[in-house]
């Protein structure tokens, strides 16, 4: 073989590796971004589920404890802030929001020993409960898929291929300040 087939071989060579290399980088990144969408979306499903229980539950309470206004409005606000929530951001404060409503709801409730056993009140209390349990695991889910893309698109070559097809990193679901704070109910 001569010298300049051998050279034309080895270009067309590196050619396909990188071909290859470019292709398979570029379906990791787009695989890790289905992979944090789809668990974003289960985040929003099981948001939306506790935002539809919890009309039922502010009206059991309301018919127990029709005197805690003040509580019960800031749980149905919460919730309305949720449902116009759109980014990651947004939800993850407005949840923290309607975390804190619902905790102060709770606390109140522990005033009211009728509503407590309450056999609406009890099926709604263990939904809710359910509920918040798998919207922790679809957060921690969200959160390791998004570890997982992030770090993807930060290796290199892969780093080059996300750059050059405008991947950026994706935010946490993370709880906000005030959903780390201790409820303070008044029931003078």
């Amino acid at each position: 073989m001569k010298k300049s087939n051998i050279i034309i071989l080895a270009v067309v060579a590196v050619i396909i590796i990188a071909v290859i290399i470019m292709a398979s980088s570029y379906n990791g990144i787009i695989s890790k971004s289905e992979e944090v969408d789809n668990k974003f979306a289960t985040i929003d499903t099981q948001l939306q589920r506790r935002a539809d229980l919890i009309p039922n539950l502010v009206n059991t309470v309301k018919g127990y404890a029709s005197q805690e206004q003040e509580i019960i409005n800031s749980v149905t606000e919460a919730r309305a802030k949720l449902a116009g929530a759109n980014s990651v951001s947004e939800k993850a404060e407005a949840d923290g929001e309607l975390t804190n409503a619902l905790n102060r709801l709770m606390i109140v409730v522990e005033n009211y020993p009728d509503l407590k056993s309450s056999q609406n009140f009890i099926q709604l209390s263990d939904e809710l409960s359910g509920t918040e349990n798998r919207i922790a695991t679809a957060r921690r889910d969200y959160n390791e898929a998004v570890k997982e893309y992030n770090l993807k698109i930060k290796r290199f070559p892969t780093n080059l291929i996300a750059g050059m097809f405008g991947y950026e990193q994706r935010d946490y679901f993370e709880a906000s300040e005030q959903s780390q704070e201790v409820p303070n109910v008044n029931f003078e």
